[in-house]
């Protein structure tokens, strides 16, 4: 290794091909060639693809063997491979902070495709830009902070279920909350799971024996989160839980003495039950629940005895060190007269058919409405797929413009179903497109076609209309649709039932939203960071997704993902520590004069905050930083009016040096240069 002394800047400039993605527009060996003329820089280099084990290998090399202590590449964009180049600092023994990335991709290459002398231009002055920085970046540690070794998991679906255990099961605690009085979720209201036809409550019950059985887990039901603060390793979180209403001992007699109906919203309305109710057998908890928003509150005559239910709502407080959002979905509610829908009886969705079909006596005839069914039409895309201007907004102003995904092969399995159980049976199969994109889905579109179900295909914008029948006609609804298989013939399709196959829809959870300080998606459901990198993490650390609460998905999809949070909740707090980017902001005290105006831009919780302190024997007031809690945003650097504060990595000087060679023209660049 040359001779390299401690405040020497020997900076390796390395400018990627991006597999032809850069250098397909920008001339990256002569970026390499103007680059080495730069102070600092010792080695200025190109490869096809430096975040390759080749191109990182050439990096290390360089670092061992040239003495490099800072590090400045151009490739696609950071928040791709930052990590994968800071851990090939790391590996070479270098502070893997003493790096910057240049997004060339991003910011030249794809938006100056017809320029290329122009964008190579640029090219050299954006990586001129990184070095500018790079000799003035100091090394960084990560912010290291205790973590409570217990997770939270908000829902008891199966995502919930399956996330607690696979977080249990690596020796962590775990709390899991559900709003409702039971466990289950969506799957619990289903009958079987495609594509291995598996029975959706033996699944269900497997999975709840396990985390009723396994020590690190508390379940919690009627409850749900009513504060958080703090921060990642240590959030505090206070639930509140509704009393159950009824205990093993006096539950029997309490139902029996009951009178009180209501629709059950389990069956989607199709039957009634008592306010003092079980939603299925074998469900979890067995214990009964009071329906405290539809209970009446009058007295009950138990044994002789008058008694009056009263819900008594406990506060419990827990401190944890990460949160699984695990609050699954709705299924999409047409509007009042969407496809006939509340206004046809024989217009129903495709989750009312399901429990339907659940309660049907097998071996009898199928009847809907008081008459037998012949005819079935099975409609797609109903609250998914919805274009803009075409169909009306909802109550937010959005349309549902996302595909639902899973309808598709509920649809054809539905109609699969109903074949094998009623041969007898005429289905129409009315799609936009069929997307049946899951390992083995596809073959429920194949049976469909073997068991002569009828495909009939519309457009988006010219979408089937349901209408109710003349009372004389042989069946009670009429389906008019422009069939594209046949060339847009027009057809009128006499019918006994319409089921909509209806989208799934995010949750009204904006005030558990709020508290988090999580965000969503253009589709309305929660936001993961990345969709490749970092698939369950929302922006918030130590805050995950898991299921439908991210969007649409089926149920193994949604157990893999709740797998994927438990893992990386797991390997957040199996060590009782977590470590956080150290690009916070950092006080300067000599410089601070306590003017408090850095806490009043601040938008985050607790990040800064003025503390009183002795300095030269005097009681004075300085801004501190809570540095799990600042995202590094730089507000309080605008407002201090001593320029006591700078965020580390991202330094004022830094930025001056940058904006001073981004502004050059080129050839000014080079004779500074």
């Amino acid at each position: 290794m040359p001779n390299n002394k401690t405040n020497e800047i020997r900076i390796g400039v390395y400018t990627c091909h991006c597999g032809g993605n850069i250098s397909d527009v920008i001339n990256c060996e002569k970026v390499a060639k103007e680059l080495e003329k730069f102070p600092n820089v010792v080695v200025s280099r190109t490869d096809e693809s430096m975040c390759s084990d080749i191109g990182q290998s050439l990096i290390e090399d360089d670092i061992r063997e040239k003495g490099i202590n800072r590090v400045v590449i151009g490739a696609c964009a950071p928040s791709l491979h930052e990590q994968t180049f800071r851990g090939t600092l790391s590996r070479a023994g270098l502070n893997p902070y003493l790096y910057y990335h240049v997004g060339l991709r991003e910011q030249d290459s794809w938006v100056h495709k017809n320029n290329c002398e122009g964008a190579t231009d640029k090219a050299i002055r954006l990586m001129a830009t990184g070095i500018g920085k790079a000799r003035l970046l100091d090394p960084l540690s990560p912010i290291q902070l205790k973590a409570e070794r217990h997770a939270l998991v908000i829902g008891g679906g199966i995502a919930g279920i399956k996330s607690a255990y696979d977080i249990a099961r690596r020796g962590l605690k775990v709390t899991l909350i559900e709003k409702s009085p039971f466990l289950g979720g969506r799957v619990a209201q289903l009958d079987t799971l495609f594509p291995t036809d598996e029975k959706a409550r033996d699944t269900l019950q497997d999975l709840i024996q396990k985390i009723t059985a396994h020590p690190n887990i508390t379940i919690i039901t009627q409850a749900e989160v009513t504060r958080v603060s703090g921060y990642v390793g240590d959030f505090h979180i206070q639930i509140q839980q509704n009393s159950r209403g009824v205990d093993d001992l006096n539950a029997e007699d309490i139902m029996a003495a009951s009178q009180q109906s209501v629709p059950n919203e389990f069956d989607y309305g199709l039957t009634t039950r008592k306010v003092i109710y079980r939603p299925y057998s074998n469900c979890y908890p067995n214990t009964p629940a009071v329906d405290w928003e539809n209970y009446d509150g009058k007295p009950l005559m138990v044994n002789g005895e008058e008694i009056i239910l009263k819900n008594q709502p406990s506060t419990k407080d827990f401190h944890v060190g990460a949160i699984v959002v695990a609050t699954g979905f709705d299924p999409y509610e047409p509007r009042q007269g969407e496809f006939g829908y509340g206004e046809i009886p024989e217009v129903i969705t495709l989750p009312t058919l399901i429990r339907h079909l659940d309660s049907h006596k097998k071996g009898a005839e199928l009847t809907w409405n008081g008459h037998s069914v012949r005819d079935i039409a099975l409609l797609h895309c109903v609250g998914s797929r919805e274009i803009e201007g075409i169909d009306a907004p909802h109550e937010d102003g959005m349309v549902n413009n996302y595909c639902s995904r899973v309808c598709c092969t509920a649809n054809l399995h539905m109609a699969n179903t109903l074949k094998e159980n009623y041969p007898e049976i005429n289905i129409y199969d009315l799609y936009e497109d069929i997307r049946t994109y899951g390992r083995g889905h596809e073959i429920f579109y194949q049976d469909a076609l073997s068991q002569m179900v009828r495909f009939l295909r519309f457009h988006g914008d010219d979408r089937p209309n349901v209408k109710k029948a003349d009372p004389a006609d042989t069946h009670p609804v009429l389906v008019d649709v422009r069939d594209h298989l046949s060339n847009g013939k027009e057809l009128e399709i006499p019918v006994d039932l319409v089921v909509l196959a209806v989208g799934m829809i995010p949750r009204d959870i904006d005030q558990l939203v709020k508290m988090l300080k999580i965000s969503r998606g253009n589709d309305r459901f929660l936001a993961e960071v990345h969709p490749k990198l970092r698939p369950v993490e929302t922006a918030v650390p130590g805050i995950v997704l898991a299921g439908t609460a991210q969007g649409p998905m089926n149920v193994q999809e949604s157990c893999a993902a709740a797998s994927a949070a438990a893992a990386k909740v797991s390997a957040l707090l199996s060590q009782g520590k977590v470590e956080l980017e150290p690009f916070v902001a950092q006080v300067d005290l000599d410089k601070c004069q306590g003017t408090g105006s850095c806490v009043e831009v601040c938008a985050y919780e607790d990040a800064i905050a003025l503390q009183e302190m002795t300095i030269n024997n005097q009681v004075v007031k300085r801004a501190v930083v809570s540095p799990a809690n600042c995202t590094g945003c730089g507000n309080c650097v605008s407002a201090c009016p001593s320029e006591a504060i700078e965020v580390q990595g991202w330094t004022i000087p830094q930025y001056e040096a940058m904006l001073d060679a981004i502004a050059l023209d080129l050839d000014e660049l080079m004779e500074v240069a």
